[in-house]
């Protein structure tokens, strides 16, 4: 890795976490570890820049949930090193909702908020385009923390957006409380939605200022999104996110 840094101009560092559970297996602790790591090759190699990818859930600070508070603790490490930084918080990712085991085989869509209940999500694509524009602009970003997302839906909108683009009702429902129950790792990030930092709070219009292409849910799912919308139509399975931290 050192090896890979010395002379480049900018490093954008971004790392796998226990959020995906099995997958990768990997723990809270190599996340910061590995984050760490990055930032710390980045000051000695004289990088004049880096961005760091974190996540919006820990705007308001740690969350008790270690597949967040470790990028929170990576930030707070990255804050001390004498290096030009900035660092983005990412909302939840649009293709995480295409995940196996959210229903959409089965002509529904079970997820954290309730009917009325705003999140915010961000396309995986537009968090290259903003990366791009803050390195295009350090003297402008360097040092900055900010939130970033593409759009903001309710349970009631993913009905709407999901049966348009299906061409079929798909009937929305949060996560039945005997299923919170059985699950800790749901249950928590339910809490944190209902309690704010799972909301997020990106300034879209400030964003699409620096990046007039964000995408909404709808050029998402006609775009990008299209294809993988499509599998998760006929895509039956067991959600698997975040098992490796189910109690």
């Amino acid at each position: 890795m050192r090896q890979a840094i010395h002379g480049v101009h900018a490093v954008f560092s971004v790392q796998p976490s226990s959020g995906q559970g099995a997958v990768l297996g990997l723990s809270d602790e190599e996340e910061e570890r590995f984050g760490i790591a990055i930032a710390e090759l980045a000051a000695q190699s004289g990088v004049q820049h880096l961005v760091y990818s974190s996540t919006s859930a820990v705007s308001s600070g740690l969350t008790g949930m270690g597949h967040f508070d470790s990028k929170l603790h990576i930030e707070d490490h990255i804050r001390k090193l004498p290096i030009n930084a900035t660092i983005l918080r990412p909302a939840a990712f649009m293709e995480m909702l295409l995940m196996p085991g959210f229903g959409l085989d089965q002509g529904q869509f079970n997820f954290f908020m309730r009917l009325d209940q705003p999140m915010q999500f961000i396309a995986v694509q537009d968090i290259g385009v903003i990366v791009a524009a803050v390195l295009a602009d350090s003297a402008r970003f360097g040092g900055a923390t900010f939130e970033i997302a593409s759009a903001t839906a309710t349970g009631a909108d993913l009905q709407a957006l999901f049966s348009q683009a299906a061409g079929r009702h798909i009937a929305y429902a949060r996560f039945s409380d005997e299923v919170l129950a059985g699950n800790a790792f749901l249950r928590r990030l339910t809490e944190l939605l209902d309690a704010g930092p799972l909301v997020g709070h990106a300034d879209l219009p400030a964003l699409r200022k620096l990046h007039p292409g964000l995408q909404t849910f709808e050029s998402w799912l006609h775009g990008q999104g299209r294809k993988a919308f499509e599998n998760a139509l006929g895509a039956a399975g067991a959600w698997a996110y975040g098992t490796a931290n189910k109690e």
